[in-house]
């Protein structure tokens, strides 16, 4: 069969989202439907994991109806499964690992389980059609913060990650102390436009040359430990400038760490992936530096910044060409790690 025709089946569950693609060939989206639980979640401040498993049981396969329908396609027509197998919630994910088995054995076709970071760099082939390895990803969502050398499209070095908190679970336990709703990271990314960048020397962890590690435990505790001084100085707190201090110097550690990254591999282009490559002054930080020191520089449309199964089944289409499926005993791994390959 023509590699450009192959139809995939892509689900995506591994946290708040129950996402269900259809793409033809590795690039061409077909349909890309999205149920979100953020509203569901807003009033507990963050995920409620048990809900958010059960919220999938009763959307999965009614996004997933969707998906067919709207790219014009039935079941029958379908090559291929892949699906999200970790890391994330283990309760989230085995609804989709459950539902992408399910359909695999019923129609007798390939499963594909894929690792949701490698989805989430792999975000970036489906929004530039040009993009080609080898290049540097940084990797930055609510759970990971990670550099990888992307050498071809089944071939990765992890050069570093997260040792403690990732950057968007800081923007998201940040804007939760400072009484701003859920999800944090867009309302830190809003309010910052309004204060000063450099009103607040907050500290930068890991700063060594050569260390590609991210730690922002410390920082969100600088900002934590800042409200509270200030409170029982009974000083009133600049609210834009804590939010404008605090994303600036997460985007300074994200952009030095990343420039070097690219220089060391010799690669000549960095791309973003992640959730957090939503946030509006990273990608235009990222964007003037790599400009300045004439780095290529891609990042995925906002649709696909966050989880959706696009971008899973992207990265499941080039496994598939390497003859890298899974068989049915696939299982959820919450914990499954972005490695080397």
């Amino acid at each position: 069969m023509d590699k450009d025709k192959i139809i995939t089946l892509a689900i995506e569950s591994s946290c708040d989202e129950t996402s269900a693609a259809v793409l033809e060939g590795g690039r061409k989206i077909l349909s890309n439907i999205i149920s979100t639980q953020i509203p569901v979640h807003q009033k507990f401040g963050g995920v409620v994991p048990e809900i958010a498993s059960r919220k999938h049981i009763i959307n999965i396969m009614p996004v997933i109806d969707e998906a067919l329908r709207t790219a014009g396609i039935k079941l029958s027509d379908i090559n291929q499964v892949a699906v999200t197998y970790g890391p994330g919630l283990v309760g989230a994910l085995l609804v989709g690992v459950s539902a992408a088995k399910a359909l695999a054995f019923s129609r007798n076709i390939p499963l594909i389980g894929v690792n949701h970071l490698e989805g989430h760099i792999f975000a970036n082939f489906l929004s530039s059609p040009e993009l080609v390895p080898p290049f540097v990803a940084l990797v930055v969502s609510g759970g990971h913060t990670s550099l990888v050398h992307v050498k071809d499209y089944n071939s990765f070095s992890l050069m570093g990650q997260t040792r403690d908190d990732a950057a968007g679970e800081a923007f998201d336990k940040v804007a939760r102390v400072m009484g701003l709703p859920y999800p944090g990271g867009p309302q830190i990314d809003k309010l910052a436009q309004e204060g000063d960048p450099l009103a607040i020397d907050f500290p930068r962890a890991l700063q060594e040359k050569g260390n590609y590690e991210f730690s922002f435990s410390g920082l969100k505790s600088a900002v934590l430990n800042y409200l509270n001084s200030m409170k029982l100085k009974k000083i009133e707190v600049n609210k834009a400038d804590v939010a404008a201090s605090f994303q600036h110097t997460v985007i300074e550690v994200l952009l030095v760490k990343a420039m070097a990254a690219v220089k060391e591999t010799g690669c000549d282009t960095l791309v973003l992936a992640g959730g957090v490559a939503a946030n509006s002054s990273l990608e235009k930080r990222l964007r003037e530096e790599a400009a300045r020191k004439n780095v290529k520089f891609y990042f995925p449309d906002k649709i696909l910044c966050t989880d959706n199964a696009a971008m899973i089944g992207c990265r499941g289409y080039y496994q598939a060409l390497a003859g890298h499926y899974s068989d049915l005993y696939l299982n959820a791994v919450p914990g499954l790690a972005l490695e080397d390959l």
